[in-house]
């Protein structure tokens, strides 16, 4: 895992859940109704250091916690420590402005003991006149629903235009409401000045494998053939670097490419948008997907690394690759794939978000049935219930040599061995699926 600042890491690395029940269903404490929408928020500002350059500091935190154990406040202080960093990943070349687009962006942190945060970030400009400095209100939760937090950080941005003052009671009614349950929805009360009592609902997708998902994200700025290529790379566990200027951008599309990876889990340093000081990241010979801005595009190509799949997201097209991607697909399911991808991409704009969502993923799930739907059936079972998986007859059972070929590979991999790890303790034998 690629290390933060004081041990908080930036790589998201717990392993998968096996989907039990409907698809989409995961016992993951990531997935749970019922506890805090967040844990923190935080108010990240530039303040002007003495040889003139600013630096990303903490200004404002809610809310403040007493009486922590030892260990509880060493967890919070590394945790406040590695915020700043990836709140201003761009680096220290800011100087006050009169306009900034506000951007929508996030971050995973993963801790010592492999539990995973996300920070939610809107990255603004105060209101006021004449030159100022943009701000980050960073929003910290064990939560992975990323259309819930936009639309909170678009209550946040409303207030913090009268006064950071009328955030906090919003914040505070938030963080007193349970996170209701997939499909379900939650209403806050909130009073503003001028305005009155405002309710605001808040409502969780159903399908919680796909809530910190936008696939149309990647279907805007990258052909479905190319999709393919990284989806390759990535499920054979290479390294991965896209580049865009945006962090909204980088944010949403390495979600999503993970996402398609389902009911696999990317099990490697994961850094959805790399902070400018952790570039030599892209030099380790391990597995990575990792995000850069394009402005450090040539220090990237001037690092010493080993193979990579490099994708620009602002052209829509690969900088650099290792030359087989169009071969680790077997043609069939390629072909199916992007009959499919082309469909939801033809009709972007009749689908809702969600619709292209559910329908991009049931393609790749559909990939991965067909692949390795039947390692059910090659798990053998003992008397104390455990399980042994039955590697060599599970390669074997395929027909296809293409898909024998990829499967072979596979089998290899960190995301199938943890998979199969969690199978092999679930004392139920699936169903194959052939």
């Amino acid at each position: 895992a690629s290390e933060g600042k004081d041990g908080a890491s930036a790589a998201e690395n717990t392993p998968p859940q096996l989907p039990q029940g409907k698809q989409g269903e995961r016992s993951s404490v990531f997935y749970s109704a019922g506890q805090f929408f967040f844990e923190y928020l935080v108010v990240v500002s530039l303040k002007k250091m003495p040889d003139g350059h600013y630096e990303p500091k903490i200004t404002y935190q809610f809310p403040k916690r007493e009486n922590l154990l030892k260990g509880q406040k060493e967890e919070e202080e590394r945790l406040l420590q590695a915020i700043p960093l990836f709140c201003f990943p761009d680096g220290n070349n800011w100087a006050p402005i009169t306009e900034f687009t506000s951007e929508t962006f996030s971050f995973v942190l993963t801790n010592v003991d492999g539990s995973r945060k996300i920070g939610y970030c809107r990255r603004l400009l105060p209101s006021g006149r004449g030159v100022r400095l943009p701000e980050v209100f960073c929003i910290i939760s064990c939560l992975g629903c990323f259309g819930l937090f936009s639309k909170i950080l678009d209550e946040v941005e409303k207030r913090r235009q009268i006064s950071m003052a009328v955030i906090y009671p919003f914040m505070q009614g938030l963080r007193e409401s349970p996170f209701p349950a997939p499909g379900k929805t939650v209403t806050i009360k909130s009073f503003i000045p001028e305005s009155g009592t405002e309710l605001i609902e808040l409502t969780r997708p159903v399908d919680a494998h796909l809530e910190h998902v936008e696939f149309q994200a990647l279907l805007q700025r990258l052909s479905p053939h190319l999709i393919l290529h990284i989806f390759a790379s990535a499920m054979l566990e290479r390294r991965l670097i896209f580049l865009a200027e945006e962090l909204s951008v980088l944010s949403q599309c390495i979600h999503a490419v993970a996402a398609l990876l389902y009911p696999f889990t990317w099990a490697h340093t994961y850094i959805p948008v790399l902070p400018e000081c952790l570039l030599d990241t892209v030099c380790c010979p391990t597995p990575f997907m990792v995000g850069i801005q394009m402005r450090h595009l040539q220090r990237v190509l001037e690092q010493p690394m080993e193979e990579a799949l490099i994708v620009d997201l602002c052209e829509g097209k690969i900088i650099r690759a290792v030359g087989d991607e169009e071969e680790i697909l077997p043609g069939k399911l390629q072909n199916e794939m992007l009959i499919s991808l082309n469909r939801h991409n033809n009709n972007n704009n009749v689908h809702t978000s969600e619709q292209v969502n559910a329908l991009v993923s049931e393609a790749f799930v559909q990939f991965f049935v067909r692949l390795v739907g039947h390692y059910g059936s090659h798990i053998k079972w003992g008397r104390s219930g455990s399980g042994s998986f039955q590697e060599r007859a599970f390669c074997k059972a395929i027909a296809s040599k293409s898909c024998r070929r990829l499967l072979k590979k596979f089998v290899k991999t960190n995301m199938f061995s943890l998979f199969i790890e969690e199978a092999e303790k679930s004392r139920i034998p699936q169903e194959g699926n052939g």
